[in-house]
């Protein structure tokens, strides 16, 4: 389990093991406020998109196959990944230079992917800053990885809206809406399912 788990654990009040289960569940659910609805989706995709609470950071050390893969309009072929492949820093430069408020190459290598719901970019770092108070996370932004891994979930959730699909219940088409806004697609959408459901019961029993 990460650190960023332990860092929530203490947060919210209960046995800072690293180990996510049905008391530290219900402990978050209480600690921010959330009904069982809208705690079953949140920390069911935030599980599914940390790998199941161990990664906190954006894993940019690709292989040339797999950038190909990942972004096929950016990297067509080999020749295209040239410098690329096994070099998180440059391949963030090449990804995010141009986006997300990243104006330069030095932002882009530094607001990579954080937090259990990875917020990326420096225009949704300097939003998550302005709108949680936590104005040194635009300095600090590892701080998003184990202080604020959880509250970045909670973030893109409000700002999204997805709240008000996660009122409407626990059920396959809801996880299945909330899994496209979070994903753009549907990539893990049984994991996220049976982490939801599962969470769902326990905050249920």
């Amino acid at each position: 389990m990460s650190e960023a788990m332990k860092k929530l654990q203490e947060k919210v009040g209960v046995g800072a093991d690293g180990h996510f289960g049905k008391n530290t569940a219900k402990a978050i659910a209480e600690h921010y406020e959330l009904s069982d609805e809208r705690a079953a989706h949140l920390m069911g995709q935030a599980s599914h998109e940390s790998g199941h609470w161990k990664h906190t950071r954006e894993n940019l050390n690709y292989s040339a196959e797999s950038m190909m893969r990942v972004w096929p309009s950016r990297f067509p072929d080999l020749a295209s990944t040239e410098g690329l492949a096994r070099n998180p820093k440059a391949l963030a430069e090449n990804v995010y230079f141009g986006r997300l408020g990243n104006d330069s190459k030095t932002k882009a290598s530094l607001y990579v992917g954080r937090g259990f719901l990875q917020l990326t970019g420096f225009s949704n770092v300097k939003a998550f800053a302005s709108d949680m108070g936590v104005p040194e996370v635009i300095q600090d932004p590892q701080l998003l990885e184990d202080e604020y891994a959880f509250e970045t979930a909670l973030w893109f959730f409000n700002k999204n809206k997805l709240f008000d699909i996660a009122d409407k219940g626990v059920n396959e088409e809801i996880i299945k809406k909330i899994t496209k806004r979070v994903n753009g697609g549907y990539h893990g959408l049984d994991d996220r399912i049976e982490q939801t459901n599962k969470i769902y019961g326990w905050l249920n029993a």
